[in-house]
């Protein structure tokens, strides 16, 4: 993996949670690959977005402590605090491209880390944002017509 790859929420969710195997072991590939790299970069907002996700409101919850120790072990990724610019830059996108204030937060902080890609399910797939583009990881193929 070259580029630099943004982590949405979700593909750290499905790396972690069980209820959809093949989903998991996908997410945990992706997650490791780019962390071995050091070609990954993620925000505050999306590690505060994943502890509660992963502690809450998935069917086997993880453990608080557990949840910590995930976000410790993303220490080798890049790492996007939330400041005042990038609250600017996150309502500039909402406005330019009529999306969440908080899918704007994230296209920021992708922008911000220098990364190519966010690697999201929940973005639009194949969807360019300034020097962003999405990927959702999950996205299967269409086989071409014959």
């Amino acid at each position: 993996m070259s580029d630099r790859v943004f982590f949405d929420t979700n593909l750290l969710v499905y790396a972690f949670d069980a209820d959809d195997p093949a989903k998991q072991r996908r997410a945990a590939r992706i997650v490791a690959e780019a962390l071995r790299d050091s070609a990954a970069a993620i925000s505050a907002q999306v590690l505060g977005e994943f502890f509660v996700t992963i502690t809450r409101k998935i069917k086997q919850p993880m453990s608080a402590d557990d949840a910590i120790g995930v976000i410790q072990s993303l220490t080798p990724a890049t790492h996007i605090d939330i400041d005042r610019t990038l609250v600017a830059a996150a309502i500039t996108l909402h406005r330019r491209y009529q999306i969440s204030y908080w899918d704007g937060l994230i296209i920021a902080a992708a922008e911000r880390a220098g990364c190519t890609k966010i690697l999201s399910e929940d973005l639009s797939d194949g969807q360019q944002y300034g020097t962003v583009m999405v990927e959702n990881p999950f996205r299967i193929p269409s086989n071409p017509s014959p």
